[in-house]
């Protein structure tokens, strides 16, 4: 009976779930459903408790050495810090050996973002020349990157690759633009010790990345407890801490491909020449070649 109950649960439950998990469209499927959950509960009758969600405060740490911030301010800095890194690993495996190695591939992304950045920025200046509502001309310069990437992740496999290198390179560009603009023109209280600090941590990555340092661990901790907590209490957002953590991790093999062929032919060599038993099973000798 309870055989019967596992197998009902694996192929209604487990199976669905994992098929549902593992279409490129789900996470844009998540991503427009939460948004449209979000639109409804904001503005319902309960939208005051949508509000006071947001707002409601985290702490991480102890006495003398702790970081209090809101919900939202952890999605803001935390949440997106993931995806800004994992969006970053995508980007310079692009521009190592993909669709952005060559400089005249990478030059269209990085100039449609240089102009979806200054377009809407002069545009808003012309509107609003003068006055409290001049200042507001870097709010329209950043690109909603998720939303844009899971637009096209929601069409699947209907959208070629290079589009979404193309969009993934612009999107990544206009928003690092954006945040710039944001922490140089209109954060008043950079600290500049943390961001010197965080500058220190970045180079030690780096100096580990050329030692050819490959431990998970390592680059782990002193990414996020060096690199993003030295970001986070500085002021600058902390996705660009993230993208920097992305080009620092080692994206080499540890074999070349010509060792690699070479290995793989002698194997082969031996074990065509390992004298079998005549049976359904290898031998000793076949089983340590393999």
């Amino acid at each position: 009976m309870n055989r019967i109950k596992i197998e009902a649960i694996d192929r209604w439950v487990v199976k669905p779930f994992e098929r549902f998990i593992n279409r490129s469209s789900t996470s844009g499927i998540i991503l427009f459903s939460s948004a449209l959950m979000a639109i409804v509960w904001a503005n319902s009758p309960w939208q005051y408790s949508y509000h006071e969600l947001w707002e409601y405060e985290f702490v991480i740490g102890f006495e003398g050495f702790k970081i209090a911030k809101s919900l939202h301010h952890w999605i803001n800095d935390g949440l997106m810090a993931i995806f800004f890194f994992v969006v970053g690993l995508e980007l310079k495996r692009e521009i190592i050996s993909g669709q952005l190695s060559s400089v005249r591939n990478a030059i269209l992304p990085l100039a449609a973002a240089v102009g979806g950045m200054v377009v809407p920025a002069l545009f808003y200046y012309f509107v609003n020349p003068s006055g409290e509502a001049s200042n507001g001309w870097g709010i329209p310069m950043a690109t909603d990157i998720a939303f844009a990437l899971g637009v096209l992740y929601l069409l699947g496999d209907k959208v070629p690759t290079s589009i979404k290198v193309f969009l993934t390179a612009l999107a990544i560009a206009d928003d690092i633009g954006a945040v710039l603009v944001i922490a140089f023109f209109y954060t008043s209280d950079i600290n500049y010790l943390s961001l010197a600090t965080g500058a220190g941590f970045m180079a030690v990555l780096v100096t580990a990345n050329i030692m050819g340092v490959r431990n998970t661990f390592f680059y782990g901790f002193v990414g996020i407890m060096g690199l993003w907590t030295a970001f986070l209490m500085s002021g600058v957002h902390a996705t660009i801490a993230a993208v920097l953590a992305a080009f620092t991790i080692p994206a080499y093999t540890k074999v070349d491909e010509v060792s690699f062929g070479q290995k793989l032919k002698h194997l082969l060599d031996k074990f065509n020449l390992a004298k079998p038993n005549n049976k359904s099973t290898v031998t000793e000798e076949q089983l340590q070649i393999i």
